[in-house]
């Protein structure tokens, strides 16, 4: 039986952290093992946010296709490209921008939320607001259709976004006949990482987050700094760790003393000082096999590069054939 193809796309504007590694990392490593899997890195779409910023959407390419090999992805298994480097996505990007109304793409939630974002910060007029970013999500129709992708890994909070592309979907083949498959979405099991502020989401705008490129001293730093039970005062109060933002990653990482640190910390025996260099050294330890492989992939970046050219010429092929197939459909191959 043919495998099912996954997509995946990530928007290459800094370092993976902790979130992105337990809420989606994690499961792209398992997937790659069971489906076919394209993972692409969105780079057009980062500057959607970024196009005044072209180095930092380029650096991050590289440091982003660095995290994802440190923590398991094997271009063995997953292939790896450039959104870019693939110009029929962008080409499907145009023929489906007919088939949206720009109402739809404004009643999207998730569109709706970004947009709210950026008239906070740019005024109810909305002049910060780039057709490019209002359409960003035909562009990512275009990214899973090009690769017949099945099943898309995604959070809650990114189902309408899959919508958007399933409604694309069923239209384009009501007219045209049957072209394009319509993709499911595949939930992830564990839910937003909160950061160390015990905010409910860890995010690098918001300065909660330990990312897998950090180092020792910045870890500890950070973690030092984690909110924990306002009540406790003293070193002997009892406190109550399921408030605790340190108890939360030492149950985050799988710390072995979990018990212990969860009934010291209830029976005031545990100071939160102590209970921070504990998730410090076992943080560190947690962390240490990931560094291990990203100091290896940035000391070889010919090897780096390799892998996203042989990915990129792989993803292209089959890009190209879907572009021929919706040509064709859409009666628009003159010269085959």
């Amino acid at each position: 039986m043919e495998k099912q193809t996954i997509l995946t796309g990530i928007r290459p504007t800094g370092h993976l952290h902790l979130g992105h590694y337990f809420g989606a990392g994690k499961n792209w490593v398992k997937l790659q093992d069971q489906f076919e899997t394209y993972i692409e890195i969105a780079d057009v779409q980062a500057l959607t946010d970024n196009f005044n910023n072209p180095d930092k959407v380029r650096r991050s390419v590289r440091d982003l296709v660095i995290d994802l090999l440190s923590i398991g992805i094997d271009p063995n298994k997953a292939t790896m490209f450039i959104q870019s480097t693939i110009p029929e996505i962008a080409e499907l990007t145009v023929f489906y921008s007919n088939l949206v109304t720009i109402a739809r793409l404004e009643r999207n939630p998730t569109v709706k939320t970004e947009i709210k974002q950026k008239k906070e910060l740019f005024g109810e007029s909305g002049e910060g607001i780039t057709y490019g970013f209002l359409g960003y999500p035909v562009s990512q129709a275009a990214d899973i259709t090009a690769f017949k992708g099945n099943l898309v890994p995604v959070g809650e909070d990114q189902l309408p976004l899959l919508e958007q592309c399933r409604e694309i979907v069923r239209k384009f083949n009501h007219i045209y006949g049957e072209t394009l498959i319509e993709p499911e979405a595949y939930l992830s099991d564990i839910p937003r990482i909160k950061g160390l502020d015990g905010n409910e989401k860890m995010g690098k705008s918001l300065g909660n987050a330990i990312f897998l490129a950090d180092e020792p001293d910045v870890v500890t730093k950070k973690i030092m700094g984690a909110v924990t039970d306002p009540n406790k005062i003293k070193i002997d109060d009892k406190a109550n760790p399921d408030i605790c933002m340190v108890y939360y990653y030492h149950k985050l990482i799988g710390n072995k003393n979990l018990k212990t640190v969860c009934s010291e910390c209830q029976a005031g025996k545990r100071g939160c000082v102590a209970c921070k260099k504990e998730l410090v050294t076992e943080m560190l330890e947690f962390l240490r096999p990931i560094a291990e492989k990203r100091k290896y992939y940035e000391a070889n970046p010919d090897e780096v590069e390799k892998i996203l050219k042989e990915g990129s010429k792989k993803a292209k092929k089959v890009a190209e054939e879907t572009a021929k197939e919706v040509k064709t459909s859409m009666k628009i191959n003159y010269f085959d």
